[in-house]
């Protein structure tokens, strides 16, 4: 009887999810979780222009490996477009299993494969990738050049996800 119970609460809260302004958790702002590897770059700056677009969203991002800082090249890039990503520390995402989302989104395939299965109720996972722009090699203005093309990528995806899914939930 309980298990039948806990499938349908699980049910339910899928359903609801569906419904605009009804979140996994009962509150008022949707809850999203970007994940990327290192978080120290991709997921930051995908945080940091979820932020930049709507005041109202409540937002984490959190790495399957966390790097021990913050890409210096990635808040440099953002800061060009007028965002401050300098507060952002990396976060293992094993501290968010047990929180519910409204959506999880994975921005590398190695997070999209490590994603862990989280306790607290998801609403969506979603993948929407970009390359490492830590991996780039050259001189240091070769590699910012790889940083903004990922930084450009990651601003357009955003959007059209924040403007497409996100907006329509409130």
């Amino acid at each position: 009887m309980a298990k039948k119970l806990v499938r349908l609460s699980a049910c339910i809260a899928a359903l609801l999810c569906a419904v605009p302004g009804t979140r996994v958790d009962g509150s008022e702002r949707p809850r999203i979780l970007v994940l990327c590897t290192g978080n120290s770059a991709r997921s930051q700056m995908a945080a940091g222009f979820l932020k930049s677009l709507d005041g109202r969203l409540e937002l984490f991002s959190a790495g399957t490996a966390p790097a021990p800082r913050i890409n210096p090249n990635a808040v440099r890039v953002m800061k060009e477009v007028g965002i401050d990503i300098s507060d952002g520390v990396p976060k293992n995402v094993s501290r968010y299993v047990g929180d519910s989302f409204d959506f999880v989104i994975t921005v590398c395939d190695d997070a999209d494969k490590n994603c862990p299965n989280f306790r607290g109720k998801v609403g969506r996972r979603v993948h929407i990738p970009f390359i490492d722009p830590a991996k780039a090699t050259g001189t240091p203005e070769e590699v910012l050049v790889v940083f903004r093309k990922v930084r450009d990528e990651i601003r357009v995806q955003f959007t059209d996800f924040y403007r497409k899914e996100i907006l329509p939930t409130f």
